[in-house]
């Protein structure tokens, strides 16, 4: 069992099976010693688990749980990609989506929900650069939605 698999186990969390697409694009995207992964929404076995917009009907704590969802379902696309985490060098960048009235200002809190994880289970290499921004809306109603880069180790 790699190293980030045995921290999410000690966690408590199962990686579910990668989401495939609901449009015209790919999951992810491997070029060079980068792996660039789409948006994740915060789904579980295939539904959406946080609707609304924060400033309004979701909790900032509510927003910190689906940005934790949205990184679960980036490592397992990552895993998906790569066949196992440990091919991963380190995760690069987040750009976190948070679905906000115009008056919302705690995006970055909200997303810290995902970056506080992602340095859980895969340790320094899970510490990354990001970016937290408000959406006016996002695709099924989610109160998040996060992508990612990721360097993959030679």
């Amino acid at each position: 069992m790699s190293t980030i698999e045995a921290r999410l186990s000690g966690l408590g969390i199962t990686l579910p099976e990668a989401a495939a697409p609901v449009a015209n694009y790919v999951p992810f995207l491997r070029t060079g010693n980068q792996l660039f992964i789409s948006g994740q929404l915060p789904m579980r076995d295939g539904k959406i688990q946080v609707t609304g917009k924060l400033g309004a009907d979701v909790s900032v704590d509510d927003g910190k749980a689906a940005a934790k969802l949205c990184a679960i379902n980036l490592l397992a696309q990552a895993k998906a990609a790569l066949g196992d985490l440990e091919k991963v060098a380190r995760l690069v960048k987040i750009v976190g989506f948070v679905n906000s009235t115009a008056d919302f200002t705690e995006q970055p809190q909200v997303i810290n929900g995902a970056s506080d994880f992602m340095v859980e289970a895969m340790g320094d290499k899970g510490r990354h650069a990001r970016s937290a921004v408000s959406a006016a809306s996002l695709p099924l109603g989610a109160a998040v939605e996060i992508d990612a880069i990721f360097e993959i180790a030679d």
